[in-house]
């Protein structure tokens, strides 16, 4: 596996990260904008995307903006909203055919880079803010998409106990914002954040495909009409809040199966010399079917319908997901925690050690089979200010040991325990 080198370069504070590569027969390009979760600009900053997709200047009718899209050989654009540590993510995507496959008078790459610097920058205005029937439509998308986490019970019980969790903290609050909040956002006020978002806000544009920074450097600077105000770097770094005693709920609606999800600080991030520990804590103990608890507290105790564990290595805060009788409420907990206490007693096999090594370094090397994962590893990099390669990543995991683990495991504290359950006995 090769690696990647990226060229860079800071223009206008915004970072332009480009890969020169013949892997792929596509460009991809992606754009990060970043901003710090708080309650004032939550809802208003995921909604943004949504009316951006709508149309452009150039192309105000969202059938035409559709429509260009085919034009350019079926490119593909979308966006996703997420968080990473204690920041808001916008990002952009668009993966455009390269220029020998196909027989166009103009670069494709500099017809992929202006559409998507159009869709970003240059939006469908109207009385110098959006267009209203595209504010309305989309806020009702949105309100559509948070009503269905609340639907989802999985998903539900998930935000609830990071809700509960981080109850004092900015991580508490959904990426796609609070449905309360719709109603009073206009097309006026959404303009105006959004005219600060993009001026304030760190941005990251990537671009791979055979090109180079040199070429990709005057496209950037045509195409992106923003007028930058910040600099481009993430400063803020994932706070720890100190564990006292364990925060226990039971919450209770019309279910069926009973979900127990925990909360659990590694104090450990992206950022640390542990990291590559703390990916081997989680995997070991909950992250593939191999695991402590898929197959303990799953296979054989058949407690639990699914069982898992995932890591946030922005935030350092590793969750326990899984469905459960309600009657098996207690025995769950307890096997759960003696999982977590074997981790950090150290009782971890070789056969373990090898099958999660092996599983992270696939998957590791897989991502450098896309351009996306290859651009959002490095985006991981530029968020935490810690650079590491994918192959860098794998050969730091294939050299933890149990002792690294076991020191992991003995700094992870179980913060909140969460329970959806039914109604019965209310």
């Amino acid at each position: 596996m090769s690696k990647s080198n990226f060229e860079r370069e800071t223009i206008g504070n915004v970072r332009l990260h480009v890969l020169p590569t013949d892997q792929f027969k596509t460009y991809a390009i992606s754009v990060y904008i970043g901003t710090p979760l708080t309650e004032s600009t939550v809802t208003s900053v995921a909604l943004a995307p949504f009316v951006l997709r709508r149309g452009t200047a150039s192309l105000p009718e969202t059938k035409q903006f559709r429509e260009r899209q085919d034009d350019l050989y079926g490119a593909g654009f979308g966006f996703d909203v997420y968080k990473r540590g204690d920041y808001q993510i916008v990002q952009f995507r668009m993966d455009m055919i390269h220029d020998d496959f196909v027989k166009d008078e103009q670069s494709m790459l500099e017809q992929a880079m202006k559409f998507v610097g159009d869709a970003i920058t240059d939006p469908v205005r109207e009385n110098g803010a959006f267009r209203a029937k595209y504010v309305e439509a989309e806020k009702e998308t949105l309100r559509k998409r948070l009503a269905a986490i609340v639907n989802d019970k999985i998903r539900y019980a998930a935000e609830r106990m990071t809700e509960e969790m981080c109850k004092n903290e900015p991580y508490r609050l959904h990426p796609l914002g609070r449905a309360d909040d719709l109603a009073a956002i206009t097309p006026e006020s959404l303009y105006a954040g959004y005219e600060r978002w993009l001026a304030e806000s760190p941005i990251d544009v990537y671009v791979v495909g055979n090109t180079t920074l040199g070429q990709v450097k005057p496209l950037l600077e045509s195409a992106f009409r923003w007028k930058r105000t910040k600099a481009a770097a993430y400063d803020r770094k994932a706070e720890h809040r100190q564990v006292n005693d364990v925060n226990t709920v039971v919450e209770r609606m019309d279910v069926t199966q009973g979900k127990l999800n925990m909360g659990l600080r590694t104090y450990v991030t992206y950022a640390d010399d542990e990291y590559p520990a703390a990916l081997m804590y989680n995997g070991i103990l909950g992250g593939y079917p191999h695991s402590k608890l898929f197959l303990n507290v799953r296979e054989k105790e058949s407690l639990a319908y699914y069982a898992s564990s995932r890591l946030d290595g922005h935030k350092g805060i590793l969750t326990i997901q899984s469905g459960i009788e309600f009657a098996n409420y207690e025995k769950a907990v307890d096997i759960i925690k003696r999982q977590l206490a074997h981790m950090a007693e150290g009782q971890i096999s070789e056969l373990e050690m090898s099958q999660t090594r092996a599983m992270i370094a696939n998957q590791l090397r897989e991502s450098q089979d896309s351009a996306f994962e290859t651009i959002g590893l490095d985006f991981n990099n530029q968020l935490s200010g810690k650079i590491r390669t994918a192959a860098e990543l794998i050969e730091q995991v294939e050299r933890v040991d149990a002792d690294a683990i076991r020191r992991v495991a003995e700094g992870v504290k179980l913060d909140t325990i969460y329970f959806l359950r039914d109604r019965k006995g209310e």
